[in-house]
């Protein structure tokens, strides 16, 4: 089966004070739904028309999971605290066999 992978890339941070609300709520929600963060970069080089902002990636064991986790009760309410204190690119993707 293959994983499923959370990718983030931050375009803007306009409440830090958000973002570390939402960190707090998230980190606990993603790991109960069988998340793990692989890297949450402050170090980033971009390239191309990349954006040298966070990065996070996070593994689940399957793409199911992580669109589950994404949608579980816990996760929403840590997103309703980020509201719109960034501007970020969030994909679910699928990884290989």
């Amino acid at each position: 089966m293959a994983k499923g992978y959370w990718v983030s890339v931050y375009r803007t941070i306009a409440d830090p004070e958000k973002l570390a609300a939402y960190d707090k709520l998230a980190g606990p929600a993603v790991k109960a739904a069988g998340g793990r963060l692989l890297s949450r970069g402050s170090r980033v080089v971009a390239h191309d028309a990349g954006i040298a902002e966070r990065a996070v990636l996070i593994e689940f064991d399957s793409f199911e999971q992580a669109v589950a986790a994404r949608a579980s009760a816990a996760y929403q309410e840590a997103l309703a605290v980020l509201a719109d204190g960034v501007e970020r690119d969030f994909r679910i993707i699928e990884g290989l066999d």
